[in-house]
């Protein structure tokens, strides 16, 4: 019998005998929620080193599962980000490689996944999971071959295109491709918070779970701008502990085809109190897999489509959002890359345990495929399982990781090779070399003293893309 499988065989995952019931599938095939925060630095949790935003329910998913401190988003922002995480392929392979957005609503087909890209929920489909998407999705919108009940998501409910998702309090949303209104948001009202309606969403879908298993992913909105959310005592707390400044925004507008967003008299204290708010929705998450017997062999998955942000007054440098690192969100640098991954799954996973694996958003779907016993090597992806790693065995590892970034007046690259980080800011300009191992705060460009290795890595940024008719590499020189 081949390793891995006398592992599960031992874990109970699967039955080793003839006999294939229902229960015997369910089990061998775990449960699956993916939960991502949007724009959450990598310091900005407690398990990560965070001393004044308080996330007791996260940390306990580490302290409870392993806890990855080599873990890369997509992108530096969020649909490219999203769209390597759903798709298993890196920015210079997929298809949706910046937030374009074009028309009513972001309807464009320059930021839609196409027919042809394979979801991790379509590939999840073939081994008979149900699957849902609840929260912001930002990869096509409706009417589209994005939008996800067209990506392999039986249900969906949340915000389509990345603009509208900058309204905490929408009036309306989508659930599987119709549009729904919130009334108790019209005229600027703040009677529905986004992540209220997603959590409320997400408990119900679990409370009537079947017996097939289950892949739901969870895209929550925060801690992105616009910074505003319900009053909390907690909320109230951060405003008499953090000092702030009013942010004075452009005002708003009840037509949820355009935002702005809205002025705050406490935008620190408002980031600091949406993590919380978020972890909170976490612990009911997690109390819901509890109380309905799905814990042990359900993977939980909490991870940030990119690093901090600075906008609608918040102000990443206050709370170390970065933890020390680097940049922040539209940064190659490690501060926009580089994000909290913890990984959850009793049945599988030892307690509090740790991992430097270098890894990925497109390390994602070639692990669950392996995990749902899909062939891997038949997937069109850039990642590779991290399977091993969760169960204690040798990994392989990847040769280089890859980032291009396309909104800034030049095209920014970026590679990840072993300790030694390379980023350029021009295709034709001159790149960078960092020692991440000696020099974590990329502060030392060492290009200068090592030649061969700055060659290398101008030879892996010219062959680690293919062409795309939307998403050129710009030069300034041109």
């Amino acid at each position: 019998m081949h390793f891995r499988l006398l592992i599960f065989c031992t874990l109970g995952l699967l039955s080793c005998g003839t006999k294939n019931t229902q229960k015997d599938t369910l089990r061998s095939h775990p449960n699956i929620v993916y939960i991502l925060a949007d724009d959450l630095g990598y310091g900005d949790l407690g398990c990560y080193g965070q001393q004044t935003i308080k996330t007791p329910h996260i940390d306990a998913l580490a302290q409870n599962g392993m806890l990855f401190t080599n873990h890369y988003a997509g992108s530096s922002v969020c649909a490219p980000s999203r769209a390597s995480l759903m798709t298993g392929k890196h920015t210079g392979h997929a298809y949706v490689r910046g937030n374009y957005e074009t028309g009513p609503r972001g309807f464009g087909a320059g930021l839609a996944l196409r027919n042809s890209d394979i979801t991790v929920a379509e590939m999840l489909k073939k081994a008979q999971y149900q699957t849902a998407l609840i929260g912001k999705w930002g990869m096509g919108m409706d009417g589209t071959p994005g939008e996800p009940n067209k990506q392999g998501f039986d249900y969906s409910y949340g915000f389509l295109n990345q603009g509208h998702a900058h309204n905490q309090f929408p009036t309306y949303l989508f659930r599987n491709g119709e549009k729904i209104e919130i009334a108790e948001n019209k005229n600027l009202e703040k009677g529905a918070f986004s992540n209220d309606l997603f959590t409320q969403e997400a408990l119900s879908y679990l409370d009537h779970a079947g017996e097939k298993p289950f892949f739901l992913y969870m895209a929550y909105t925060t801690p992105h701008a616009e910074m505003v959310l319900p009053e909390s005592p907690q909320y109230d707390a951060y405003k008499n502990e953090v000092e702030d400044k009013a942010f004075k925004g452009l005002g708003n507008t009840d037509d949820g085809d355009k935002w702005a967003y809205r002025s705050t008299e406490n935008p620190a204290a408002a980031y600091a109190a949406q993590i919380s708010h978020l972890d909170a929705c976490v612990g009911k998450i997690v109390e819901q897999l509890k109380r309905k017997g799905l814990e042990e062999n359900t993977i939980v998955i909490f991870s940030s489509d990119n690093g901090p942000h600075a906008e609608g007054g918040a102000n990443p440098a206050y709370f170390n959002s970065a933890g020390g690192l680097k940049g922040m969100k539209r940064d190659l640098y490690e501060g926009g890359i580089k994000v909290p991954m913890i990984l959850k799954w009793p049945a599988a996973v030892a307690k509090g345990s740790k991992t430097d694996l270098i890894s990925s958003f497109w390390d994602f779907l070639p692990t669950v495929a392996e995990i749902a016993e899909q062939k891997v090597d038949e997937l069109d992806t850039d990642g590779i399982s991290f399977l091993p790693t969760l169960l204690g065995e040798k990994q392989e590892k990847h040769d280089y990781l890859y980032w291009e970034f396309h909104e800034n007046t030049s095209t920014d690259q970026a590679i990840r090779r072993g300790k030694f980080k390379a980023i350029r800011h021009d295709p034709k300009g001159k790149t960078e070399l960092y020692n991440l191992e000696k020099d974590r705060e990329e502060e030392f460009n060492i290009a200068s003293e090592n030649p061969e290795i700055i060659s290398e890595m101008d030879s892996l940024f010219k062959i680690s893309r293919t062409p795309h008719t939307l998403w050129k590499l710009k030069s300034k020189q041109d």
